[in-house]
């Protein structure tokens, strides 16, 4: 499946959610009035209350919990205990983590998630979690850190980022929410049992304290029939989105021998995957790399939200069998593996620099919406140059949380001395002397910067942007409006750079309002439609006969039978600024034959140019179709 399928299954898979949920709820009810029955007796009114209060607490439960997940990946990071990984950390091992990651980003085209590791678990796991790319966390506990190679952790990084592309990570973060609903009723009994009971020990021994553990233990029983359904639930939707993620982790890297090598390690190793020290493991199980927790005999495997290790890593690697996990058992018994001891062993490095330049190529639109959320290995060759082509001094201040306001804003800062100084003062203004003196002193280093590594460096930056209070956000972001109008006109680049910080931005900063899949159809957006690819087709082609052309060309793919006369918005690029909210409800199969029309647009001439490039990443940023570097390398 491509980027779109993937989308639209796990789409279907929100809806089978929803009915399994459904179903567990009657599940519960049943159980409650069954116990009602068995001690009250036959009465229904008395029926009808219990099933009205056990439906309270079901509901009242989820949406409490899916309320505390408000802030998306960040809090299942930090109520796992994770740490946030510095920018500038001395760690070799965090180092390594975010380098890798950086590679991934730029490869993928989806912003930079903020990073965390689970410091004190020994066990190999990771797991993504978020509510869309945008406020994306990837987290890593401390032994995968240590005990993986670099390729071992390209591999299980790959693995969560195949996670945040193929839709995974809202379903999971729901799952969370809805599943604690069905398991209030066993926490209740186990809390009433622990303090009202146990807490008690020299009190309360007459007919009341009884009541109370009869009352405890039925809860508790009941309450087991919904962790029962919860656990049920997580293995049937996460086990067959782990076997798709290990197969789209291997697509990027283009080699199995990495995520084969990690799943060995978790095999062979006494700690595994399984989490001690991080929070409630079992609630998140279904998120993780590997299994979180040890379920032991028929049943352990019934509930288990992964598929077998064994089976994992056969397919990767057909020759490993039981023989060669002891082997490395014993061997790894004596000698633990260290991730970059093996990195030095086998001659890894973190990327050799690769001359980077722009220039002109065809672009097939449906290879492109095939590449859309599926890197390859010259996306991660590519992202490496990209990443080794940007100046240390340029990616420290990138990584600088008192400086990265004005770095982005120094991308928007105009060559012409008259048109600069009215930015500067217009964020000094808004934001304090300071900043516009800083992004003054950046004004050498960043017009000196390639234009294909303008956006790239906005992207590794942004996970630190964020960070900001949002009051500040709130000021930046119009600082940024400013000066992309201080003259009056707002270039290709301006104008793209300016769309992705507010759309990233704003979602970050209110990460469940903006996780939603779309279900509107092409023929009922003609208008809008027509819009992006006349504006389109208009950045790309000097000549109008030639514009016109790639705009028919591109309005056949999505719109055979509603072609609307050719016309450039008066507003020319802001024009987009009504259509991107309509446009991104759209049915994910038709953002595929959305994009490839944008493609057939822009690529009609038989070309592709670097402002060209940058409003493609853009629409497709925009759209939630994360785009891989697409121009050739020199």
């Amino acid at each position: 499946m491509n980027f779109f399928e993937h989308q639209a299954a796990a789409r279907r898979s929100s809806t089978r959610l929803v009915v399994l949920f459904s179903l567990a709820v009657l599940g519960v009810v049943a159980a409650v009035d069954l116990v009602a029955w068995f001690v009250i007796g036959a009465n229904a009114t008395v029926l009808v209350w219990c099933s009205v209060l056990t439906l309270l607490v079901i509901g009242l439960g989820s949406l409490y919990r899916l309320s505390s997940l408000g802030r998306g990946g960040e809090s299942i990071a930090l109520e796992m205990g994770g740490e946030p990984v510095p920018e500038d950390s001395a760690d070799p091992d965090l180092r390594r983590f975010r380098n890798v990651v950086e590679e991934m980003t730029i490869a993928s085209g989806v912003p930079m998630p903020r990073l965390y590791v689970l410091e004190h678990d020994a066990g190999i796991n990771a797991f993504a979690a978020g509510y869309s790319p945008s406020d994306a966390v990837v987290a890593v506990t401390r032994g995968a850190l240590e005990r993986l190679n670099r390729d071992e952790l390209q591999g299980v990084v790959a693995h969560e980022f195949s996670h945040i592309l193929n839709g995974d990570m809202r379903l999971n973060l729901r799952l969370v929410g809805v599943l604690f609903g069905i398991s209030m009723i066993a926490l209740i009994g186990r809390k009433v049992l622990h303090f009202g009971v146990l807490g008690g020990r020299g009190r309360g021994r007459g007919s009341g304290a009884v009541f109370v553990v009869v009352a405890a233990v039925a809860a508790l029983v009941v309450g087991w029939i919904g962790l029962f359904f919860a656990r049920m639930i997580r293995a049937g939707i996460s086990r067959s989105r782990e076997r798709l993620a290990d197969a789209s982790a291997v697509q990027f890297t283009r080699q199995t021998a990495g995520l084969a090598g990690a799943l060995k390690k978790i095999a062979g190793l006494p700690d595994g995957s399984h989490l001690v020290a991080a929070g409630d493991a079992e609630e998140i199980s279904h998120m993780l790399f590997g299994e979180g927790l040890q379920f032991g005999g028929l049943f352990g495997r019934m509930l288990s939200t992964h598929p077998p290790l064994l089976e994992r890593i056969r397919v990767l690697d057909p020759s490993f069998n039981n023989a060669a996990l002891d082997t490395l058992a014993r061997r790894w018994m004596d000698r633990p593996p260290h991730g970059l001891d093996e990195d030095l062993a086998l001659g890894l490095h973190e990327g050799l620099p690769l001359p980077v330049a722009a220039s002109d190529q065809a672009l097939d639109e449906q290879q492109m919406s095939q590449r859309v959320g599926q890197p390859d290995i010259d996306s991660y060759r590519y992202a490496d140059a990209i990443v080794a082509g940007i100046p240390d001094p340029l990616r420290a201040v990138a990584a600088d949380r008192e400086r990265v306001m004005p770095l982005v804003l120094g991308l928007l800062l105009d060559e012409r001395a008259q048109i600069a100084d009215k930015q500067l003062f217009a964020v000094g203004a808004r934001m304090g002397k300071s900043v516009a003196l800083e992004l003054d002193q950046m004004r050498d280093a960043l017009h000196g910067l390639h234009p294909m590594l303008r956006l790239p460096l906005a992207a590794l930056a942004f996970p630190v942007l964020r960070r900001r209070p949002r009051p500040e956000l709130e000021l930046f972001l119009d600082a940024a409006n400013a000066m992309v109008f201080a003259d009056g006109n707002v270039s290709l680049f301006e104008y793209c750079l300016g769309r992705l910080l507010t759309v990233q931005l704003r979602e970050s900063l209110d990460p469940s309002r903006y996780a939603r899949t779309g279900r509107r159809k092409p023929a009922k957006l003609q208008a809008e439609i027509a819009t992006l690819l006349a504006v389109v087709a208009d950045a790309g082609h000097r000549d109008a006969a030639l514009a016109r052309r790639a705009y028919i060309a591109g309005m056949q793919r999505i719109l055979p039978n509603h072609i609307r006369p050719y016309s450039v918005p008066a507003r020319g690029v802001l024009a987009l600024e009504d259509v991107w909210l309509p446009l991104d409800a759209l049915d994910p199969l038709a953002k595929r034959l959305l994009v490839e029309a944008i493609a057939l647009a822009i690529g009609h001439d038989g070309r592709i140019t670097v402002a060209e490039s940058e409003l493609l990443r853009t629409v497709c940023g925009v759209l939630h179709c994360p785009l891989p570097p697409m121009l050739a390398q020199a």
